[in-house]
């Protein structure tokens, strides 16, 4: 009887508007539930020991967070960096009793990460993530080697890939919202040492961006004066991410939320300045009554290279396109991932649609394919040394060209010059300046959850793994911070060589995670088919299904394919082997990987159907159950589908689509 009435009260949860008691309450009720254990108590003392406690939880996270207000701020943030307590599974801060939809995940063993991140920074991180130097700067490079015809074709084709990408990714994730979901879904469902070689391969590629993107923040500060050494200002940026991911998740959080709003007002501003600027409303343009239209089209033309520069167009835009799936990341980190993530994960089309197509229309309308300032262009480079106002010191090649953030090379930024517009360039480059940050942030984010969630998994050195009481994987952060350091190479005469091979271990790598994204999504349906499940249960699909993912593997695939026809046949220069790994090198890295854990291991083979654990070819089951989230989706499910049955059918197709 005592035991039933004790799991009882361990059920209990207490709303929030009970009222805070003093920490001595709170252990005198402790010590008196625990000698329930070893007497006989009635339903009324029960109901006496729930009036004295007055607390949300009997826990003793619940006890931690009432001693931690009392002590002074400088003592509870060193106390921070303790070893989190043993949890279930990530709690999100908003919980409140009887919210089925925040309970902790099941299946978490350990400290787990905290799920802080609301609503709006899911929609922020989504929806501004993708928007940086990729957009403002890379488009330049490719408008240079493929013209305005083949940048807007390759970034609409990448753009529809993507599109299934993020779906599937979100299906995946609102299912299993769990922490290094790119890496973990690749072990489940389709080879553990595949996994390992995805985790490893997405790590180092933002572990490799953040010394880029400090260095290239730096560069960008030319732009206004030089007289100030790089390494000063990537000092100042540096100790900026330190400052911000520090802060945990909420810190990312509210950076991102911030960064991607002023990214989102730019995009949006140069649209409207944009279409102002190609019908000859420009402050120069005024004078000479120039009307430009597509002119730029017609003369120089709308592709340039022919096929091969059509071919270079798609890993520049993937770069562009790249954190976009740190949506998926997120996810882990979400107060509420069923709700937050299918709204993310459909604004893409929006992101898509909008932010690239149409900037990128009008970039190609205005700004002509061999305009000497462009990034990567052929023609009269020599001016490129001698444009006013450099974002990248003259002298200083070796900083550069490695980095590619040289502010007067974005499209952008010329477009605004060729209108004659004086304020505006400098605006501009404030915005892309904000655009580094934001993708030297994301890198740190992504990196140190990809890390400990792999450290968790064995996968990684165990240290990684350390999550304090804030939530924060503090090693994992503190390993991508000190790799930020390599930006100081910047300062020295073999920078050049140095940041061209850390471009190339990146270059690839954003192709291999969508694709195995889109082939984990494809192996997780086969599953949930094969051993019984309907697609009714699922609480969000993607919007075209398997057919999607389909698309997403073959087109990445294809991807990886004109980028070795690129590697073997670069524009404007001869093949060497040098050359060729600077533009390949993160295809034998990812193998490299897959062969050494696939040998270590003996990892299985994953199938949907029953494994095979004693042949030639290893194989298991594909386990459906372990972190899946166990909702009362029959309720929930039938009222939310019944609220979009009613809708008109325009609305359904919007709301399937865009959120």
């Amino acid at each position: 009887m005592a035991a039933m009435e004790m799991s009882e009260v361990k059920k209990e949860k207490f709303s929030d508007d009970s009222p805070k008691v003093s920490v001595k309450n709170y252990r005198a009720t402790v010590q008196e539930l625990a000698n329930f254990k070893t007497r006989d108590v009635g339903i009324s003392e029960i109901r006496k020991i729930r009036t004295l406690d007055k607390m949300r939880c009997e826990s003793r996270a619940c006890f931690l967070q009432y001693d931690h207000v009392k002590k002074p701020f400088w003592r509870r943030y060193i106390d921070s960096f303790k070893p989190m307590e043993e949890s279930h599974g990530p709690v999100s801060g908003n919980y409140k009793p009887g919210d089925s939809e925040k309970e902790p995940l099941p299946g978490g063993h350990g400290p787990e990460l905290k799920r802080t991140l609301k609503n709006r920074h899911i929609q922020m991180i989504a929806f501004g993530g993708a928007i940086g130097t990729g957009l403002f700067i890379g488009s330049g490079g490719v408008l240079a080697n493929g013209g305005p015809a083949s940048l807007l074709i390759g970034f609409i084709l990448i753009g529809t890939m993507l599109f299934n990408v993020v779906m599937a990714l979100g299906e995946l994730a609102v299912l299993y919202p769990i922490a290094g979901s790119f890496s973990i879904y690749s072990s489940r469902f389709i080879d553990p040492a595949w996994g390992f070689a995805m985790g490893w391969n997405y790590a180092l590629q933002w572990l490799v961006v953040l010394p880029l993107e400090l260095t290239a923040a730096a560069i960008t500060i030319k732009y206004w004066t030089k007289d100030i050494d790089v390494g000063v200002w990537i000092t100042v940026f540096l100790l900026i991410v330190i400052f911000i991911n520090f802060f945990g998740v909420k810190g990312y959080g509210e950076a991102e939320f911030v960064f991607s709003m002023i990214k989102i007002l730019a995009v949006c501003g140069f649209i409207v300045l944009g279409i102002v600027i190609d019908v000859g409303g420009g402050p120069a343009q005024r004078e000479t009554h120039e009307y430009l239209g597509a002119k730029t089209w017609s003369n120089p033309g709308a592709f340039n290279n022919g096929f091969q520069g059509f071919c270079a167009v798609f890993v520049t835009a993937a770069f562009a396109f790249g954190g976009t799936e740190m949506v998926g990341l997120a996810a882990a980190e979400s107060e509420n991932p069923r709700k937050s993530l299918p709204k993310a994960t459909k604004q893409v089309f929006w992101r898509i649609s909008i932010f690239y197509i149409v900037t990128l229309l009008l970039v190609g309308l205005i700004v002509p394919y061999n305009h000497p300032r462009l990034l990567g262009s052929h023609f009269d480079q020599a001016n490129n040394a001698d444009s006013d106002k450099s974002a990248a010191a003259p002298q200083n090649k070796t900083v550069e060209a490695p980095s590619g953030h040289d502010a007067t090379a974005s499209p952008f930024v010329i477009a605004i010059d060729i209108a004659g517009i004086k304020i505006l360039p400098s605006i501009f480059n404030g915005v892309i300046l904000v655009s580094v940050m934001s993708v030297g942030n994301s890198a740190v984010y992504g990196s140190s959850r990809t890390l400990c969630a792999m450290a968790r998994t064995g996968q990684a050195p165990r240290f990684l793994g350390y999550i304090d009481r804030e939530g924060r994987p503090l090693f994992a952060i503190i390993l991508a911070l000190v790799l930020g350091g390599l930006a100081y190479i910047s300062e020295s005469a073999s920078s050049d060589l140095v940041f061209g091979w850390l471009l190339a271990i990146s270059g690839l790598s954003t192709i291999f995670t969508w694709m195995s994204i889109c082939w984990a999504h494809l192996r997780f349906r086969r599953a949930w088919r094969v051993q019984g499940h309907t697609l009714d249960e699922l609480p969000f699909r993607a919007a075209f299904g398997v057919i999607g993912s389909w698309w997403g593997v073959i087109f990445n695939v294809l991807i990886l394919l004109a980028q070795f026809y690129v590697a073997v046949k670069p524009i404007g220069e001869t093949a060497t082997a040098e050359s060729f790994f600077n533009a390949y090198l993160a295809a034998p890295i990812v193998l490299v990987f897959y062969i050494f854990w696939k040998l270590l291991k003996k990892t299985p083979f994953m199938v949907a159907g029953k494994g095979n654990p004693d042949g030639f070819f290893k194989t298991e089951t594909i386990d459906l159950v372990t972190g899946r989230r166990e909702l009362d989706l029959d309720r929930i499910l039938a009222k939310e589908r019944a609220a979009h049955a009613n809708l008109p059918a325009w609305r359904r197709f919007y709301h399937s689509l865009c959120g």
